[in-house]
């Protein structure tokens, strides 16, 4: 393998978040991916809330840092229960947290509403963890991303995200151009879903991505193609 594809590999590692969010995650999964996160030097490792403590053990005094879900996957939940979320996720030894905007009210028209709700973890995240607004783009018009990047942008978040895995689509270049377009230098853009290859990946960060979701982490900086998120 030459060195300057290594190079692009180990550049594109230190901008994955490994993620496992299955219903059927083990213990025994969690923990794998923490070790895989410290030898392949991704930057978080995302899991769901009840493994925020495990995976924040297994890293302690290391760079990889521990991303968590809130409102996950619907984001249909109030502001206050995401609220404790992150709260409770924070104290349970998150860095990063990944929260889905609610888009039954932003396709409303309730942009207030939106708003307030990021605005409200936000405040909770502030100078503790770094927040990601997840806007489910397959379920998004462009008119509607650029809504959401945009009060998304103004209620405080460090970044915005493209998919959860778990709706329709995934990350497009489109969407990340689009996005980044809305958002400028100030966020960061996360392509989740569907990134499965390093090839793709490239495609992502030269729309503008600053962050990959990956389940098929270790395929990406290895040249393999993996399956899933």
């Amino acid at each position: 393998m030459g060195s300057a594809l290594q190079a692009s590999e180990a550049n594109i590692a230190a901008l994955i978040d490994h993620t496992l969010l299955k219903a059927d995650a083990t213990a025994m999964e969690i923990t794998k991916l923490c070790e895989e996160a410290r030898d392949y030097s991704f930057a978080t490792v995302c899991v769901n809330a009840s493994w925020v403590k495990l995976a924040a053990e297994q890293l302690k005094g290391g760079p990889v840092g521990v991303t968590t879900v809130v409102g996950f996957p619907l984001g249909a939940t109030s502001s206050a229960s995401k609220s404790f979320e992150a709260a409770q996720a924070i104290t349970d030894g998150a860095t990063e947290v990944d929260m889905v905007l609610h888009i039954g009210k932003l396709k409303s028209g309730d942009l207030e509403a939106v708003e307030a709700d990021i605005a409200a973890v936000a405040e909770v995240c502030k100078g503790k963890a770094v927040l990601k607004v997840i806007l489910e783009t397959g379920m998004l018009t462009d008119q509607e991303k650029v809504a959401a990047c945009e009060l998304s942008k103004r209620a405080g978040a460090d970044f915005v995200k493209t998919s959860t895995g778990f709706g329709k689509g995934g990350a497009t270049v489109e969407d990340i151009a689009l996005m980044r377009s809305v958002v400028g230098p100030e966020l960061g853009v996360k392509a989740s879903g569907g990134v499965r290859d390093l090839k793709t990946a490239q495609q992502m960060i030269a729309a503008g991505a600053t962050r990959i979701g990956a389940s098929s982490s270790i395929a990406i900086v290895t040249g393999g193609r993996g399956e899933g998120y």
